[in-house]
């Protein structure tokens, strides 16, 4: 524990100082489109904007929202959007070899002194047996799509536990959505899925845990914030200021969330801010633990796992998914922030 708490301690400390050595002056009402996912995970970026972050960079932010990560991606790409935060996906590194997209900080990681990622298995299934994450093997697997992280998760969990990946069959849903009606309806046998949405499956008996995630990768980079080649070479200082913004966001979130070192005032005023944008079908008290209970960490000073990237990068190459000419470097601009 001790350990776990001086690397948090490193990474934030090494955050602070590469993000304040940014020293880029604001700028007057530069218009830029953010991308993101209606997901608990994201809730940094919600936080930056509610508390006029953005605002102080001299930055105009307009919130594009998606259902998965391989459009958002592709929106950075295409020019729609400027910046997005979304899993590191087959779609991603296949982007990068094209040299149109760069990956310029880490967000949400799995960490072993904080409840991560649930894998799960359906009513049917479970009583039909699944009941471990080793009895996967010959079972359904929920994911958006072949290489997903979805994808990457469950190819972790068969490595460790000695089944082999192509024994289970894959069930591209393409949304979040889909793959939850899927589990809760026993069209799939099993997902892995993050707390803020996997809690509620167990609330209501919809799905049943039968492992924690970081067991089997307890570094993995979960999602990274990026940005258009174009736009992290020639539009440095707006880079800088959008991630000095984004890094308070993800202050207020790890304190009031993961950390508990916020008041309770603050920390209720953050859910409000964060519920205008996720789980607005219910009360906002019915949303509250989706944060105040199942919130993941995401990474001090938006620091990168490049280790964890590379991991990613070497499991769609051992499958197939991407070229074996791509590499890190292709993806990742490491001058941005702190990596590890």
């Amino acid at each position: 524990m001790e350990m776990q708490s001086k690397r948090h301690a490193m990474l934030s400390s090494f955050g602070i100082v590469a993000l304040g050595a940014m020293t880029g002056t604001a700028f007057a009402e530069t218009d830029i489109n953010v991308g993101a996912l209606r997901l608990a995970s994201q809730a940094p970026t919600f936080i930056a904007y509610e508390k006029g972050y953005f605002e102080d960079e001299g930055l105009e932010v307009d919130l594009k929202f998606f259902e998965a990560a391989n459009a958002l991606s592709v929106a950075v790409a295409g020019g729609d959007i400027d910046y997005g935060i979304t899993s590191i996906t087959g779609s991603l590194f296949n982007l990068a070899e094209r040299g149109v997209v760069k990956v310029i900080a880490g967000a949400l990681s799995e960490d072993p002194e904080i409840p991560g990622a649930v894998i799960l298995a359906s009513q049917k299934a479970y009583e039909a047996g699944l009941t471990e994450p080793s009895k996967i093997e010959g079972q359904s697997f929920g994911a958006t799509t072949a290489g997903s992280s979805f994808h990457y998760m469950l190819a972790e969990i068969a490595q460790k536990d000695g089944f082999a990946l192509d024994s289970v069959q894959l069930k591209p849903l393409q949304k979040i959505g889909a793959i939850v009606g899927a589990l809760s309806t026993s069209q799939i046998d099993a997902w892995v899925m993050q707390p803020s949405i996997a809690n509620k499956l167990l609330a209501d008996g919809s799905a049943l845990k039968i492992g924690e995630y970081n067991a089997y990768d307890p570094d993995y980079q979960v999602t990274a914030v990026f940005t258009s080649t174009e736009i992290a070479t020639n539009e440095r200082e707006q880079t800088e200021a959008f991630l000095r913004a984004l890094s308070r966001g993800v202050t207020d979130y790890n304190a009031a969330f993961v950390d508990k070192t916020a008041s309770e005032d603050e920390a209720n005023a953050l859910v409000g801010m964060v519920h205008k944008y996720v789980g607005t079908d219910m009360p906002v008290a019915e949303f509250a633990p989706s944060l105040t209970e199942d919130s993941m960490r995401v990474n001090d000073g938006l620091a990168l796992s490049t280790s964890s990237v590379a991991k990613q990068l070497s499991f769609l190459q051992d499958n197939k998914l991407v070229s074996d000419s791509i590499t890190v470097d292709m993806l990742v601009d490491p001058s941005y922030v702190a990596t590890r």
